[in-house]
């Protein structure tokens, strides 16, 4: 992939109504399911970002046959349950913790092994806290020592339904057992300690599976079928967060963005932000889908520091290195605890984005679970995003209202989540530029 670096100046100000790609979550799951289902899919608004062509490439491999009928709109025959076949050789996912976590649920329940790897980022991720629940299923999962990948699956068909409590909440390890348990015995359950992304149980919905939610557990009973059924993706609200701080730190900005997934179990980002002082306005789509959309418009407005509620961590983890901006733009200290798993994503979030902010002269604070943030002017600096695309993405938005310019290097995975990001912030008025 080719290396790209970003540099972003002040100066502009961010006008208009725009769309943002494709939900990446959504549509990691829409290919999943969609692969697996009885009958067609559809999926509209599908994001075509390199995670989730990794996940299209992954399936076609397994001999599900996929059509894309243009950019955004893919057609999946689906193969059933034990339709998969064997690839030729490791499945790669390239950047992706959600294709490697969902797929080895399924492929834990296959009668056929299967090797998954990934990028450098990738190969340092965690992966025991699938490896550990799904191996009380009767799973055989082998990893590197240290739990990261590659891993070698060795299908069991005869796969066992647990019950079994999270010890975090974790969206993709929660997914992860939930899609095992299509091929145990009996009922799997999950309880978890804290609200998480319900992605996965409103897609099985969709695909008219049986389940069943209860407060913070959720039960799914192996053996039923999945039905194809048309998708709609609404977009990445994670993607949104970028434009919604940039309108909320540049004076006389005033922005739309339209079609945007606004799930109950993601908008921390945007509780967060209210709660900073923001000015945004959420205004329902009238559009059918699965998930709930809306229009987000959002104004100038100053911001304040604030103790990040800890119940908000899960509902924004995505979104925190653009949170970590409007922090820094605040007037005042902006905390949050209980974010340690910012430090196994992409890059350890909190320390990159620590040492980040305070290259451009703000006072950080950086504890084993969190960042302390005091607000204040930004100055100029080169920014390493190390490969992390919310990073890289997070600094170009600060270096819209910094001092001087702000450089970003290894922007390239920007790709991964939000093809098109330069073209579609110039296209609103901001000065951030590929070099």
């Amino acid at each position: 992939m080719k290396q790209t670096n970003f540099r972003a100046t002040r100066g502009g100000v961010a006008q208009g109504t725009v769309a943002v790609p494709g939900d990446k979550s959504i549509s990691h799951r829409a290919l999943l399911l969609g692969a697996i289902a009885e009958g067609e899919t559809h999926i509209r608004g599908f994001l075509p970002g390199e995670d989730n062509l990794s996940t299209l490439k992954a399936l076609q491999a397994c001999g599900v046959p996929i059509t894309r009928l243009d950019q955004t709109t893919v057609h999946v025959q689906g193969v059933g349950l034990r339709g998969l076949k064997p690839a030729e050789g490791p499945l790669d996912c390239g950047n992706s913790g959600t294709l490697m976590r969902l797929f080895t649920g399924i492929l834990a329940g296959q009668s056929f092994d299967s090797v998954l790897v990934g990028d450098e980022s990738l190969s340092k991720r965690p992966m025991k806290r699938i490896m550990d629940p799904l191996a009380q299923m009767g799973a055989h999962i082998m990893g590197t020592e240290q739990g990261t990948p590659p891993l070698k699956i060795q299908g069991n068909p005869q796969l066992r339904a647990i019950t079994y409590t999270l010890p975090m909440a974790s969206a993709q390890v929660k997914s992860a057992i939930l899609l095992a348990g299509l091929y145990a015995t009996g009922e799997t359950t999950l309880i978890a300690p804290a609200v998480s992304r319900d992605h996965t149980e409103r897609m099985l919905r969709a695909f008219q599976y049986p389940i069943t939610v209860s407060g913070l557990s959720a039960s799914v009973q192996g053996g039923s079928v999945l039905r194809g059924a048309p998708i709609v993706v609404p977009g990445d609200l994670s993607s949104a967060a970028f434009l919604m701080v940039a309108a909320s730190i540049i004076p006389g900005s005033d922005v739309t963005v339209t079609r945007v997934g606004v799930n109950p179990t993601r908008t921390g980002v945007i509780d967060i932000l209210r709660a900073m002082g923001a000015d945004l306005t959420i205004t329902p789509c009238a559009e059918r889908s699965d998930e709930p959309m809306a229009d987000i418009r959002i104004r100038y407005a100053p911001l304040k520091g604030i103790e990040i509620a800890p119940h908000l961590v899960p509902l924004a983890i995505d979104e925190f290195p653009i949170i970590f901006i409007a922090a820094a733009c605040a007037e005042g200290v902006t905390t949050v605890r209980g974010a340690e798993e910012l430090r196994v994503k992409e890059t350890d979030r909190l320390r990159v984005m620590a040492e980040g902010l305070a290259q451009l002269g703000l006072e950080v604070t950086l504890t084993a679970d969190g960042l302390s943030i005091q607000g204040g002017p930004l100055q100029g600096s080169v920014i390493d995003s190390h490969g992390d695309h919310r990073i890289a993405m997070a600094f170009a938005i600060a270096g819209c209202v910094a001092h001087a310019p702000i450089e970003i290097t290894q922007c390239h995975m920007v790709e991964t989540s939000f093809p098109g990001f330069v073209p579609l912030v110039q296209s609103i008025g901001l000065q951030i530029y590929c070099s």
